[in-house]
């Protein structure tokens, strides 16, 4: 089955500090346009909602503008920027490190629909 969409109508958006991202759900493939504010850092931002201490989600993105460091628990760490795809596992925090806001285009599958959201009954995943 063919779908199409535009990401002019997402499905949803989600707030969160410093942030939001819009996204849009296709059968085995969530698309996001993710937009991080200069200051935003998952592990102050996102870690509260997710209540885990670094991001367990699987990133297959594209940055279209601003620029972000990622690290990996393990130490590993690299700077992202426009132009740049990235794949990013889970296991990691980042944040923006330029004056201007981070758009990134996150292609991944259906463990992202948890991304910056609380479960119902007010529990953390």
């Amino acid at each position: 089955m063919m779908e199409v969409k535009t990401v002019d109508k997402p499905d949803e958006r989600r707030d969160f500090p410093r942030g939001h991202l819009e996204a849009l759900h296709l059968t085995g493939l969530d698309f996001a346009v993710a937009t991080f504010e200069p200051g935003w850092r998952w592990s102050e931002s996102i870690g509260p909602i997710a209540g885990t201490d670094s991001c367990r989600i699987h990133h297959n993105g594209y940055v279209l503008r601003g620029r972000m460091r990622l690290r990996m628990d393990d130490g590993q760490e690299a700077e992202i920027g426009p132009g740049d795809v990235f794949v990013c596992p889970p296991g990691h925090d980042a944040w923006v490190v330029s004056d201007e806001p981070a758009v990134v285009f996150d292609f991944a599958g259906p463990m992202a629909q948890q991304y910056a959201k609380a479960q119902a009954g007010g529990s953390l995943p």
